[in-house]
């Protein structure tokens, strides 16, 4: 790694170095216009001198060349590039290296190997008390790989990825999970919440279907309630909703303030 940050830094500034060459090149090559105007005077000058014009010719001659001098869009000066401004971006650069580089080396870990995939999987697995969501779901993913026919390690990735913020996933493993057993109505209840997690909060034909076979293995999942009760009030058919809600608002304790608001929402729709 040491090596990777100290080649990564030389390329930065020989890109520079490049650049600002190349620059300059482009600069010097960009020579201002002759002053053409200037020079057809001074040659009606020499032909004067010579006696090839008179005083009436070279007169109305030189008014020309001055109209067309004043006519001609003014030339602007090339850029040139700098001594100093080469200075300047060569030390930004250096500057940049330098700092990138004492970062890492300060929150950094030189010199530490990269551990493969498998490896720190390996690790996760030995300690999962200390886990995270996105952690658990890569142990839980290695297992069902190995066990593709074990239902609960489907429904624990299904839940693992559903933490980790991965909806489709947990989708995906549920559905899994419920190919191998079709009357897990807690299965069917969590593919729903996952559908409705994967479409930011809208109840669609499929999580409803989903939830509405979860209640019918287990009147009890209150969860698959509610969301019954939401798509059935979105389309204003307060009786379904009022059917789905009913139960979930009388095991709600009255002092919680969910079942206030189950309550003031059918009441507000009549």
């Amino acid at each position: 790694m040491m090596v990777f940050w100290t080649l990564a830094g030389l390329m930065t500034a020989l890109a520079g170095v490049l650049v600002l060459g190349h620059a300059r090149r482009g600069a010097e090559a960009i020579a201002p216009e002759s002053d053409t105007g200037a020079a057809e005077l001074a040659e009606l000058d020499r032909l004067k001198a010579r006696g090839l014009l008179d005083e009436d010719t070279l007169a109305s001659a030189r008014a020309e060349a001055a109209r067309r001098l004043l006519a001609a869009p003014p030339v602007d000066a090339p850029p040139v590039v700098g001594g100093r401004d080469r200075t300047l971006t060569l030390g930004a650069l250096i500057a940049t290296c330098a700092v990138t580089l004492g970062l890492y080396f300060s929150v950094g870990a030189p010199g530490l190997p990269d551990q493969s995939w498998e490896r720190r999987v390996d690790e996760w697995a030995a300690s999962p008390e200390t886990l995270d969501a996105p952690q658990i779901a890569a142990v839980l993913t290695r297992a069902v790989r190995r066990e593709p026919d074990n239902r609960t390690a489907l429904t624990m990735l299904g839940a693992a990825r559903f933490e980790a913020g991965d909806p489709i996933g947990a989708a995906s493993a549920f559905r899994r999970a419920l190919a191998l057993d079709q009357d897990d109505a807690v299965s069917w209840a969590r593919l729903g919440e996952s559908l409705v997690r994967a479409a930011e909060g809208d109840v669609g034909g499929d999580a409803e279907a989903a939830f509405t076979r979860a209640i019918a293995l287990d009147p009890d999942q209150l969860g698959a309630r509610y969301f019954l009760g939401e798509a059935a009030l979105t389309r204003g058919d307060v009786a379904r909703a009022r059917e789905m809600w009913t139960p979930l608002i009388a095991v709600l304790d009255p002092a919680d303030p969910r079942r206030a608001d189950l309550v003031s929402r059918l009441g507000a729709a009549g």
